[in-house]
């Protein structure tokens, strides 16, 4: 059983439901070693210092960002957690909108949310509620320290996580040139817009995904079970036991969550209280952030 990414809640209005976010795609690449062909050893990849040419070891490298050619910002580790969303866990369904304005464009990367014990009631709810309404949940959701736009999506009996692209990622049609004029400009005939047609219609079937595959990756395949043959044998690697994670219950009044949040018109998920920060822990961290900062002015 493959293991979740992470395990939260998905939440909407004061409504949460335990789910665990799993993969929804499954690698079909087929993966190779570079060799070198005078004695077939590894070729290994080696982080090198520019200046010394000597190997770094990864406890010594750090993250930068280069704000000007041959200028860095170097950036400690809680640089970077400090910018992520404090509900790290958590998917918030900020709005619900029409599936059919969001264009195929901005979806990236399929998840499937899993409900855990005793949570198939929300589960059943929020995606059912979605079905009948021709909605998508448009929510934002932390997965490995990056935080990222994604959508609730209805598919069957389940509900998917799909990452979806941020506009600024996207790259403005308007940038290429584009014909944009009317439809006569092109001296298109209704007879050509017909039979155009009419060869669509020929072609047209229902959407049957089992019937595209990768055929080069099959045709590749092919060739690597023949040279195993001629040239050697397999090598068996034995993967670890994979644990279940665990699941987490849920016991709520639905009726009274759903008629609260629709009172107080709250349109964001409610958000999980963080634990107070003790103020010993604080005034360390403030101490050794300031020390910080003189050793680097010294330096």
């Amino acid at each position: 059983m493959a293991r979740p990414i992470w395990t939260g809640n998905l939440t909407f209005g004061l409504l949460n439901v335990p789910v665990s976010l799993m993969s929804g795609e499954r690698g079909i690449d087929l993966h190779f070693r570079m060799l070198d062909s005078r004695n077939k050893a590894p070729v290994r990849y080696e982080r090198v210092n520019a200046e010394t040419g000597e190997e770094v070891p990864w406890k010594e490298i750090v993250k930068a960002f280069e704000y000007k050619k041959g200028n860095y910002v170097v950036l400690e580790p809680a640089d970077i957690k400090s910018a992520a969303s404090e509900n790290r866990e958590s998917v918030e369904v900020e709005a619900f909108v029409d599936a059919a304005d969001i264009g195929a464009e901005y979806f990236e990367k399929p998840y499937i949310l899993v409900p855990g014990k005793k949570a198939e009631k929300g589960y059943v709810l929020l995606r059912e509620t979605l079905k009948r309404t021709g909605k998508i949940g448009i929510a934002r959701v932390v997965i490995r320290t990056r935080e990222y736009l994604s959508a609730v999506i209805p598919r069957e009996h389940a509900l998917m996580l799909v990452l979806m692209r941020f506009q600024q990622e996207l790259v403005d049609v308007e940038e290429f040139s584009i014909p944009s004029e009317d439809i006569k400009s092109y001296r298109i005939s209704e007879r050509e817009l017909s039979m155009a047609e009419q060869l669509i219609e020929s072609m047209t079937s229902g959407w049957a995904p089992a019937e595209y595959k990768d055929e080069f990756r099959d045709r590749l395949r092919q060739v690597i079970e023949r040279r195993m043959k001629a040239k050697g044998a397999l090598t068996e690697i034995e993967e670890p036991a994979e644990e279940e994670a665990e699941a987490t219950t849920n016991v709520v009044d639905f009726m009274a969550l759903l008629k609260k949040s629709i009172d107080t018109k709250k349109r964001t998920p409610a958000k999980v209280e963080a634990k107070p920060k003790s103020p010993g822990r604080a005034a360390k961290k403030g101490k050794a952030t300031k020390k910080r900062s003189s050793r680097r002015k010294a330096s």
